[in-house]
């Protein structure tokens, strides 16, 4: 396997678990807000598992642009 390879590979990984990431903060807030159709709009904060998926989230945003970016310089070189 060449080095873009295992690039490719971790950048699939690093996406499904952001999709997972995203699916699971969509799961409790219903079928219709999760399409915007909750009109919802007080402010809230964070606690425990959902701050945590929400910064999990971050993160794995930031580390599969990371990812990506390397992937592409791979592919040029």
């Amino acid at each position: 396997m060449q080095f873009k390879d295992y690039v490719n590979i971790a950048q699939i990984l690093v996406g499904i678990a952001l999709t997972l990431v995203i699916l699971l903060q969509a799961k409790g807030s219903g079928v219709g807000a999760a399409f915007g159709g909750g009109t919802n709009s007080s402010f809230r904060t964070r606690r425990g598992v959902e701050k945590t998926l929400f910064q999990l989230t971050i993160v794995l945003a930031i580390v599969f642009l990371a990812v990506s970016a390397w992937g592409v310089r791979a592919s040029i070189s």
